[in-house]
């Protein structure tokens, strides 16, 4: 017993050794950033607050609890893909020195988005690694072995954009690859602490509050609500913003909205900033234990229409297995929706690139993989 307890006592002062001092799990805001975020709105009792009341699953009974939990570790069968999904193999070569007018859309799975958009290019939510977890032995791997493209190889970026702070979209070693050839870095309130931690300039970066706007060169971004949370260790839950993306130039309007639940603010950024050319919305993942903080692909259908979109593109599928549906649920009900509503939805392949002003790419390509 003696020695039992000795080892459960190393490996709980070791445990919270590693999240104290390991890189991935970021850093706390402090200085000018920390007393933004005290002065911010949306940050009340000490953490930030959705414009709505939000149940948490941790909010659900203990049984209830015990029961996804038990869900989780027997598995759900279909979750993952028997084989790797089709992809688009990308080169250096593909991308022009300066990329042209217009818009142009590059799916690499889940939420990472790249988009080319009137010469400036813009990764939003770009989690390239392998797992969706602070280590490599842990956690949802990545259906497919390769990226359409190596990192290294990407083009030089002008803006990163981040959504929030969670593994699934903000991810340690893409950061360290990406910083060098990115220009500049924007994300919601707190989560500048993170990058400067992992060695981005502060200088590289611009942390904005929900509806507050920049403008970097030609480009108009204003960071709009979404309804989710935040953190990404065990005592930091909600110290970071989250929010969703409004992009405009030259007469193309684009939204971008990370992971939410649904809620009366797409209406509200509708009003606001619509109409939209493309909607990227969120329709995987979900489970009624945690449906205010991540859509049902119904809701997914109606978020598009209260933001006055033309063409939805569905994100956070394709990737990871993070929820306890079949892999092929996200899109096969968002697509039934959509017809309902007589929606344009943009279906492409993982690394296909594709454009607003040319037709859409539509193929039903996941009917073909198990």
């Amino acid at each position: 017993m003696y020695i039992l307890l000795s080892l459960l006592a190393l490996v709980t002062i070791g445990g919270m050794l590693f999240m104290a001092f390991a890189p991935q799990f970021g850093a706390a805001a402090h200085g000018q950033s920390l007393e933004r975020i005290q002065n911010s709105k949306q940050y009340r009792d000490g953490k930030f607050q959705n414009l709505s009341p939000t149940p948490m699953m941790d909010d659900s009974p203990f049984l209830d609890k015990v029961k996804i939990f038990a869900k989780f570790l027997g598995g759900t069968e279909g979750a993952t893909p028997l084989e790797e999904l089709p992809m688009v193999t990308l080169r250096k070569e593909d991308f022009a020195a300066t990329p042209a007018a217009g818009v142009r859309v590059t799916w690499f799975g889940h939420s990472a988005v790249l988009l080319e958009i009137n010469g400036k290019r813009v990764f939003a939510d770009p989690m390239l690694g392998q797992r969706a977890s602070p280590v490599s032995f842990i956690g949802s791997k990545r259906f497919n072995e390769k990226l359409p493209i190596a990192i290294e190889d990407l083009p030089p970026l002008d803006v990163v954009l981040l959504s929030h702070d969670h593994y699934d979209h903000l991810d340690h070693g893409s950061i360290l690859k990406l910083k060098a050839k990115t220009k500049h870095f924007f994300v919601p309130l707190g989560v500048a602490a993170h990058l400067v931690k992992w060695g981005v300039e502060a200088s590289k970066i611009t942390e904005l509050d929900w509806w507050e706007t920049a403008e970097y060169e030609g480009l108009f971004l204003a960071a709009t609500p979404a309804r989710h949370f935040s953190g990404r260790g065990l005592r930091d839950r909600d110290k970071t913003l989250w929010c969703s993306w409004v992009l405009k130039s030259g007469g193309h309007s684009i939204y971008f909205g990370g992971d939410s639940g649904y809620d009366t603010h797409f209406k509200q950024i509708g009003e606001k900033y619509g109409p939209f050319d493309l909607t990227m919305l969120e329709c995987g993942q979900y489970n009624e234990a945690w449906k205010y903080i991540h859509m049902m692909p119904e809701q997914t259908a109606q978020a598009h229409l209260d933001l006055k979109g033309k063409v939805l593109m569905s994100t956070h599928w394709g990737a990871f297995s993070l929820a306890l549906h079949h892999w092929k649920d996200p899109i096969q009900r968002l697509s039934e929706a959509v017809r309902q509503h007589n929606i344009q939805l943009a279906t492409p392949l993982i690394g296909q690139r594709w454009s607003l002003q040319a037709e859409l790419p539509q193929k039903q390509w996941w009917k073909d993989v198990e």
